[in-house]
């Protein structure tokens, strides 16, 4: 994947990349996960991810938490969006009845997301954008989305610390302020330490790769 480094936020591409289709030739109902490498330093270390939806018929909502002003913006930059000029990827996708089912849900997931008041965001460990996105996820687990080991910030909880059984997953997960934590199950077996994970993909044989993330085991 290359990753571009534009000088500031003014000179970087915003456009649409062209990755979804457009809403006039898809009337189907959608939930994606999108994500793509984010600028400036923090690029050479993690994602931006975001939501979007798409109800029968209608256009698409775009979903981002960022750092400034009020933190949880909706379509402020097109749903499939180049990111610092970092052309965007699907993380999971759902199209038809069942995306129409989720779409709510996922709307009050994110109404009811903790860290949405203007000032709540820290780009290290957390909660940034990519705890937004995984504290939507984890709240509608019928989505069967887990972020990237290098989306920095999925792991951090709302609480100080957190252990729990993920019924979708099978997976236990733990973390303490989103500095170290670990993921042991029928997925693979992850250790995070400040916000990087290492480990193995058990579903998708791969290596998990502090910073640069998943390296597949198996090239063909």
């Amino acid at each position: 994947m290359t990753v571009e480094r534009p000088g500031n936020w003014r000179s970087a591409d915003w456009s649409s990349s062209g990755l979804l289709p457009t809403p006039d030739g898809d009337t189907e109902a959608a939930v994606y996960v999108l994500g793509a490498r984010t600028g400036g330093l923090k690029g050479a270390f993690s994602l931006h991810t975001w939501i979007v939806l798409k109800r029968a018929g209608a256009g698409y909502d775009r979903y981002d938490k960022v750092g400034w002003g009020s933190p949880i913006r909706k379509n402020t930059r097109p749903a499939d969006g180049f990111w610092y000029s970092n052309a965007p990827f699907v993380i999971q996708s759902l199209r038809g009845q069942g995306a129409e089912v989720l779409i709510p849900k996922v709307e009050q997931a994110i109404a009811t997301y903790p860290f949405s008041q203007p000032g709540a965001y820290r780009v290290w460990p957390g909660p940034n954008s990519n705890s937004f996105v995984a504290y939507v996820i984890d709240a509608v687990p019928e989505l069967g989305a887990r972020l990237p080991s290098n989306a920095v910030g999925r792991d951090f909880p709302v609480g100080l610390w957190r252990l729990e059984w993920q019924d979708q997953s099978e997976d236990l997960r733990g973390s303490i302020a989103g500095l170290v934590g670990f993921s042991l199950g029928r997925s693979g077996i992850e250790f995070q330490f400040l916000g990087l994970v290492a480990g193995v993909d058990f579903i998708d044989p791969a290596l998990l790769v502090p910073a640069f993330g998943r390296v597949g085991l198996w090239p063909f």
